[in-house]
Order: C-alpha cells, then structure tokens, then sequence
C-alpha cells in the first residue's frame, strides 16, 4: 500500500465535505510542509510537554505528573514549548512513554493534520492504538483523521467560506495569531489553486 497521499483522495475528502480542494491542501501544507511522514517511515509528531501534564493529570495519574515534571521538565511541564528538533520528537514521545504510555501518545500531534491524540474518542475512533494505528498506515487514514475533526468541530463553512480567522481559531486553538497561522493558511490556500 502506498503511503503518500494522492491527488484523488483529496478530491474525494474535499467532495465529501462539501469543500474545495485547495483548502484541504491548504491546511495539510501549513500544518506538515505537506507530507505526514518522516524519511524514516514514522509519523509526522509533536511532543507537547504541557499537554502531557495535562493528559497524565486527566487520566488519573497526578503523582507520575509531579515526578515527570521534576525529573524531566523537557517532557513534562506546565508551559508550552521546548520542543526541540524535528527529528527528536519521536524520542521524546519514547521518553515520555516510559511514565506513562496512553498519555504520552495522547500528548502529541500526529501526521499531515497534526490532529492531537487526545481527541480519538471524540474523532470516533474506538481506541487510542486504533487512532495510532491509523497515524502509522497512510496519509489518507491521516487526512481521514484530519477531516474528521474539521467536521467534528464544525468547521466545514469556515472553510468554505475560506475564513481563515475562524478556521484558525477552531483548529488551532486562541492563539492562532501569535504564528499568523491564518495568514499562512490564506498565502497557501491560493498556492494550491
């Protein structure tokens, strides 16, 4: 199975959420330089530290929360960033993993959407290995993963709307605007037409 996306599975997702095209290619371009994989064949990840705090305080784990945070602050932290190289995230993930699995992979975001971990639930996906298995397979089950928390959060009219601003804030997040993300959207969406 190949693992690069296509032209026609794009098509097919934009069709079925009422879309154009280019505002799929948009959004895959501004959150993974547009491709979902590494050279080594691992998802494209983020490790957030913060919201691996969070994850483990969520799922009932406050104790290994306060001995990650003193033991590794890189990993564990109650402010955002740190992240360090590309290349290192899945290191990180690894360390992580080593307090606790599920919060650990609940605390990045993964593939050409960046979609965040902790959302497989609410995204419709039985488990959160099935959430990772389909992060592993392809950039279509990545991109199905994408559209299924742009519908989830109701985001389609923004992006028909080609509404930046809107689409920004309910992807990523209030702050948006500190990284221009829907200037960056904008300047790629008109790339992809």
């Amino acid at each position: 199975m190949m693992k690069k996306l296509t032209e026609q599975q794009i098509q097919l997702q934009a069709q079925a959420l009422g879309i154009d095209a280019a505002a799929l290619k948009a959004v895959i371009e501004v959150e993974c330089r547009g491709s979902g994989f590494n050279a080594d064949g691992t998802p494209v990840i983020l490790f957030e530290r913060h919201v691996f705090r969070q994850r483990l305080i969520a799922n009932g784990k406050a104790a290994t929360a306060d001995k990650a945070m003193r033991e590794r602050p890189d990993l564990c932290s109650k402010t955002a960033g740190g992240y360090g190289l590309y290349s290192a995230q899945h290191g990180r993930l690894n360390a992580a993993a080593q307090y606790h699995r599920e919060s650990a992979l609940e605390s990045a975001s993964w593939g050409i959407g960046q979609v965040m971990g902790y959302h497989w639930k609410a995204l419709g996906y039985p488990t959160l290995q099935n959430f990772i298995n389909a992060m592993y397979r392809d950039e279509a089950s990545q991109l199905e993963a994408m559209c299924r928390f742009i519908v989830t959060n109701k985001l389609i009219n923004a992006l028909k709307n080609k509404d930046w601003k809107a689409f920004a804030r309910g992807y990523n997040g209030a702050a948006y605007a500190k990284n221009s993300y829907d200037v960056k959207l904008a300047n790629a969406y008109k790339k992809a037409r």
